[in-house]
């Protein structure tokens, strides 16, 4: 598959109502509007094709850069042009599948990781502190847990919104699977009060870090407790 074809494909399945919708999530106007299924479909079909990720990319559109994202080779590229792709995307939504997809399997993510979380680009940020919630859960041997807290209290409550929802998913993930952090996460959280009147969203938990963190506890708890009997 060309670029073209590829955008062409692309602009035939969108609609209006997706648009919109992208609009009110923060997307710009250069979008064609296409769901997410549709263009997890297109992806499926073309499996990998890295040349025709980076083309894409290059495009700056919505879908095009989600369906680039799909279909490129996260190890196909280096830490330079990685660094380039995720100060270059404002939307956060495709940064988000940027970050799931290409960034947390990129063979540079700790050294980029680190260099991330004291950046001004608040695109960055959001991926260092992104990198820095999946070490805290998975990966979290010599990570300075104390020390991310202290940056978290000093910094979170001022930090631009993109970075401040990675940096409220570290505070979660610390509080979640450190239990001797667990109260003082608790309380940064109820101290910030980032995201304690985020509107309430059927079937989702609240982002308030307390919330947040009690919830995944109580459940990990009954979980537990489940397999014990």
């Amino acid at each position: 598959m060309t670029p073209d074809e590829a955008l062409a494909e692309l602009e035939a399945l969108g609609t209006e109502k997706q648009r919109e919708l992208n609009r009110r999530w923060g997307a710009g106007d250069d979008q064609f509007g296409v769901k997410l299924g549709d263009i997890r479909a297109i992806a499926k079909r073309i499996n990998t094709d890295h040349e025709l990720a980076l083309h894409l990319w290059a495009s700056g559109n919505v879908d095009a850069r989600f369906l680039a994202i799909l279909v490129l080779r996260p190890k196909a590229l280096s830490a330079d042009e990685l660094d380039a792709m995720v100060r270059s995307e404002r939307f956060t939504r495709v940064a988000d599948w940027l970050n799931a997809y290409v960034v947390r399997k990129h063979p540079d993510r700790e050294q980029l990781r680190v260099v991330w979380l004291t950046d001004d680009d608040a695109m960055a940020a959001r991926s260092g502190w992104d990198l820095t919630a999946q070490r805290a859960a998975k990966d979290p041997d010599g990570l300075d847990v104390s020390g991310l807290l202290d940056r978290l209290e000093r910094d979170m409550g001022e930090a631009p919104e993109p970075a401040q929802w990675t940096m409220n998913s570290t505070l979660v993930e610390i509080g979640i699977h450190f239990p001797e952090h667990r109260q003082r996460a608790i309380e940064i959280g109820e101290r910030l009060g980032v995201y304690s009147d985020y509107p309430d969203r059927k079937g989702c938990i609240s982002p308030f870090a307390p919330i947040w963190i009690t919830e995944m506890v109580g459940r990990a708890e009954v979980e537990a407790g489940i397999r014990a009997g």
